[in-house]
């Protein structure tokens, strides 16, 4: 992990979170994804680098130790991509601007004019300060590069700070478009996301949820007491009654806990289930997810579930004897959902059908960090 070029107490930080992750007293895409990057923060703003090369290094070097701490957890890869997509773009709006010899703009770049969709208030810089502020492998000061490049870096991370902060909010501003009156929603598990948008649609609609246990979790338990806190009509049902009541469901709203590139989806066990029998119902599936999950990665595993598996025991127990002996139990924690299964991806930047997530990763994450 390139710890060479970093100091002992970053180094210290960046193991702490590593022990963390392995341990699993980091749990959900986002803590973890907050957690990747406080510590990226702390990287950049401590360790020294004299050029562009040098920081990618050591950013992707971290961002790899972090991901084999937990290579289940997808949101710290997808990450530290964010991050680097984001230096890049800030290192060339700087060196675009250092190269010039007429105006230079403080804190500017063309991806926060887009999504601000207005003006900003330009401080202009005097010409002696524009040119070379940017000048790397200096030998008479090697500091300098990264202390004139700091500044951009950090709001190149309060960028993604910001997106994650705003996730569930931004997610769940168009839901009274996606939920109408009377309907009857189906969704499982215990997703913040889903949550989220299902309350926001409870400020417009009055409609009903009925959400799955989601065996052997149990998740959907919870979920079913927030809705009906909130004051939803909620009812709690088995899983094995999911076929014979989605005749009765207008939609299906699914969580997600990593969107791959070619549109389909881990998600919690019985999502699998539950789009299946709306596919063959023809009820309309959509997923609400942050696009921090998006991940370049495909799945590797095999066709319904993804790596990470939980206790079989929890599916049948062990003290059914002679039973144990004669099957193999599998009891995936994620299934793996096909992209023909799903209607819509309804995201922080907007709704996406399954076969836009290829571009949406391209122009979110950087060729080259595919693998870190």
């Amino acid at each position: 992990m390139s710890s060479e070029l970093l100091d002992d107490p970053t180094q210290r930080v960046v193991e702490n979170l590593a022990w963390k992750l392995r341990r699993r007293q980091i749990v959900g895409s986002r803590a973890t994804a907050l957690e990747t990057l406080r510590v990226l923060h702390q990287v950049i703003s401590d360790s020294p680098f004299s050029n562009m090369e040098q920081l990618v290094t050591i950013v992707r070097g971290v961002g790899r130790r972090l991901v084999e701490a937990q290579p289940k957890e997808h949101s710290v890869g997808n990450t530290v991509r964010k991050v680097l997509h984001h230096i890049r773009e800030e290192y060339n709006t700087a060196t675009r601007g250092s190269g010039s010899t007429t105006t230079s703009y403080s804190g500017f770049s063309i991806s926060k004019f887009v999504q601000l969709g207005q003006p900003r208030k330009h401080t202009v810089l005097p010409k002696a300060e524009s040119r070379g502020s940017l000048k790397e492998n200096d030998s008479d000061d090697p500091d300098s590069f990264a202390r004139s490049l700091r500044p951009v870096l950090k709001e190149a991370i309060q960028d993604v700070l910001d997106e994650l902060e705003t996730v569930y909010d931004n997610v769940s501003k168009n839901a009274p478009n996606h939920i109408h009156s009377d309907e009857i929603i189906l969704t499982l598990g215990m997703s913040k996301t889903v949550e989220a948008f299902l309350i926001s649609a409870a400020h417009n609609r009055n409609y009903t949820v009925m959400v799955l246990e989601t065996a052997p979790s149990y998740g959907g338990r919870d979920m079913a007491k927030t809705l009906s806190t909130a004051g939803i009509s909620t009812f709690l049902v088995p899983d094995s009654s999911l076929y014979g009541l989605m005749s009765r469901v207008n939609k299906v709203i699914l969580g997600a806990h990593a969107i791959l590139a070619n549109g389909g989806m881990f998600a919690i066990t019985g999502s699998l289930l539950a789009a299946t029998a709306a596919h063959a119902h023809s009820t309309p599936v959509v997923v609400c997810a942050g696009q921090f999950k998006l991940t370049p990665l495909w799945n590797l595993y095999h066709e319904y579930g993804a790596l990470d598996f939980g206790d079989p025991n929890q599916v049948l127990g062990f003290e059914e004897g002679s039973l144990v002996d004669k099957v193999d139990v599998v009891n995936p924690f994620y299934d793996y959902v096909q992209p023909d299964l799903i209607d819509a991806f309804i995201t922080n930047d907007g709704d996406h059908p399954p076969s836009s997530i290829y571009r949406l990763i391209k122009e979110t994450y950087d060729d080259e960090d595919n693998e870190l």
